[in-house]
């Protein structure tokens, strides 16, 4: 009975807080890729991506009924930095639907334009003030822009109708009992309250952008103001200082299908050391714990139960993520947008490694010896013959190819060739009366001149261990494609290599041979293929750097670097984010100085966010379904060759 009465009093206490109109609401994944062509149409950085916002706490006026309801304390306010544009989930202020999709839009462009104010140089500074750099960008979109400024004009009209009602009900309830009606007036304002004074100089600049350039102090903040962005999120402390523990001796856990699980929203993230001595029991008031953002360190990390019903919608809560040094199969359940490094079995280095340069995006310019590149190969490695599988895999791709008449013709009785035609020398044998001048006893294999020589440089990061369906993950999906491509080419003649990397930091980025140039496919070759598995991070500049120095140095007229990855670049220092993001364009500027075509096939459905930056918009393919990897990167490469 407590629990229906219960569940009575929540429904009527939230219908009494809730200002959403739920029938006009407009979702951010609607118009996600509309949103991020209109932000780069805008001038908006192109290296940036579009992304949820998450909630954020702001310490405004409520009524009675709020407090009672615990609500009003956080909202999804729009704001950006150097890596990316954090809108909304979802957008439902307004009664009519289209004008919470004009929102979207005008909190798209201004971001745009906030981009460009706050770029010095190319290098990108955070917003500084709130309270005038809105007004100055709203100022030059509607100025520049007639269809921004009669937008702006609605959506200004209807937010400050929605400010003034708000106001004027909280005023109304307060103990003074001030009039709703006095809120604006002169008298009223002359009382010289912070906070009054405050929403009065947002109103206006609302109005009129540029108004006013000088924000009142308040003790508390104002009402959230969706026509403008905030400043980025503080970054809070560190949490304890220490590095993730070496886990190389230890065997991953294997995850099991359906498991792992995306959380839309970026969360920031802390280390938190709690490998500590003094582990063990911690008495406490059970009701005094009120959130799951206190840290309790109990040795709960490293539980059997599996006790993640809620766990999504938990995380989803959390401000700031503690990331353990205890891991476990559970830590995995859930993906953030926060890697954790893998153990792998290390194959033979070969030589100390190879100092290669970095593109700063904040200085312009390449950092020679920023990273080190460890080339290894599998030393120890069992030859496998092809499978029947692969074998009829492969047999299909090569229909394709003679259908195409790209594989290799043979033609019978002729007067010289590559083997002889017994065929041909018992029909001449067997006649009565032979003509020295016809004999044709062999067999010439015409093959097409195609002068091409393909690099195929395969992401092995940590990543690749998700599981794609109920018995495949992404790294065996790869290994499948390996192995299919590196048959159809050795059919088809061109001269190709296959590499591997993954990386940690800087200074270990881990470069794997499968096959090189020199290298006859062979069941060694296939050995090496079968044995690759998910490694660390994806620092792809310096395996894209050195790939093309591999490529660049072979004859021939056609040379192309086939990158296949499952997602953006990434490592565990400052190459997470925009800083690999340059850096990875960079090294594909340079490859592509270097006369060769770079290409990217990737299997993540959100590559339309950065993709076309770092390759071009003809640079790239997203293969939707994984599983169709094998049989559509042969006609991907088909595709290349017959265009250049």
């Amino acid at each position: 009975m407590e629990e229906v009465v219960g569940k009575i009093w929540d429904k009527w206490l939230t219908s009494q807080v809730t200002t959403d109109h739920v029938a006009a609401k407009v979702h951010f994944s609607e118009l996600q890729t509309q949103l991020l062509i209109y932000y780069r149409a805008m001038g908006g950085d192109g290296a940036k991506s579009l992304e949820i916002a998450e909630k954020r706490d702001l310490n405004i006026r409520r009524s009675t009924m709020q407090k009672i309801a615990g609500s009003h304390k956080q909202f999804y306010l729009s704001w950006q930095d150097e890596r990316s544009v954090r809108l909304p989930p979802f957008i439902a202020l307004f009664a009519e639907k289209d004008l919470n999709q004009s929102l979207y839009f005008w909190l798209t462009a201004l971001a745009a334009q906030l981009d460009k104010q706050s770029r010095s140089g190319l290098s990108y500074k955070d917003m500084t003030d709130w309270f005038n750099d809105n007004q100055q960008a709203t100022r030059h979109l509607i100025t520049q822009y007639a269809g921004l400024r009669r937008i702006y004009s609605q959506l200004a009209h209807e937010v400050l109708g929605l400010r003034n009602l708000e106001l004027e009900t909280l005023l109304a309830k307060e103990a003074t009992k001030t009039k709703a009606t006095e809120f604006f007036n002169r008298d009223f304002f002359s009382q010289k309250d912070g906070l009054t004074l405050a929403e009065k100089a947002i109103a206006t600049v609302i109005k009129i952008p540029g108004a006013m350039d000088k924000y009142p102090h308040s003790h508390k903040d104002v009402l959230p103001v969706p026509l403008w962005l905030y400043p980025p999120l503080i970054t809070q402390g560190a949490g304890a200082d220490f590095e993730p523990a070496d886990e190389k001796n230890k065997t991953q856990p294997k995850r099991k299908a359906g498991e792992v699980q995306e959380i839309d929203q970026r969360k920031k993230a802390q280390y938190v050391d709690d490998n500590r001595k003094t582990d063990g029991l911690l008495i406490f008031q059970a009701e005094a714990l009120m959130t799951w953002t206190e840290q309790i360190n109990l040795d709960r990390c490293q539980s059997d139960e599996d006790d993640d019903t809620d766990i999504t919608e938990i995380a989803k809560d959390l401000d700031i993520i503690s990331l353990s040094r205890h891991r476990k199969a559970s830590a995995a359940r859930i993906r953030f947008d926060l890697d954790l490094p893998a153990a792998a079995q290390d194959d033979l280095r070969l030589g100390e490694g190879i100092l290669l340069p970095e593109w700063d995006y904040k200085q312009q310019r390449l950092v020679d010896d920023a990273c080190v590149l460890q080339t290894m190969i599998s030393d120890e490695v069992e030859p496998i013959a092809l499978s029947s599988e692969y074998q009829k895999l492969s047999q299909d791709i090569l229909a394709l190819f003679a259908h195409l008449g790209l594989t290799p013709h043979r033609r019978k009785a002729q007067k010289s060739g590559d083997e002889i035609d017994l065929d041909a020398w018992l029909d001449d044998y067997a006649l009565p009366v032979k003509d020295t001048s016809k004999q044709a006893f062999y067999i010439d294999t015409q093959r097409q001149n195609r002068d091409v020589n393909c690099l195929i440089l395969a992401d092995l990061s940590l990543s690749t261990e998700a599981y794609i369906d109920d018995k495949q993950r992404v790294i065996d999906v790869i290994r499948d494609s390996l192995m299919v491509f590196s048959e159809a080419l050795t059919r088809l003649g061109d001269e190709f290599a296959l590499y591997g990397f993954s990386s940690v930091r800087s200074q270990h980025v881990r470069y794997h041979i499968l096959k090189n140039f020199d290298m006859p496919h062979s069941d060694h070759v296939r050995g090496r293929i079968a044995r690759i598995e998910p490694g660390y991070y994806t620092r792809m500049g310096a395996a894209i750097r050195q790939s093309s120095q591999l490529l660049a140095e072979r004859g021939g007229a056609n040379k192309i670097l086939l990158i296949i990855t499952d997602g953006k670049p990434n490592d565990l220092d400052k190459y997470e984010g925009r800083y690999g993001i340059e850096d990875t364009r960079q090294a594909i500027v340079e490859a592509k100085l270097l006369g060769l075509v770079p290409y990217c096939v990737t299997i993540d459905k959100k590559g339309h966010d950065y993709l076309p930056y770092l390759f071009g918009h003809h640079g790239f393919s997203i293969v939707s379904n994984a599983s169709e990897l094998p049989r559509v990167l042969p006609k991907i490469y088909l595709h290349l060759t017959a265009m250049h």
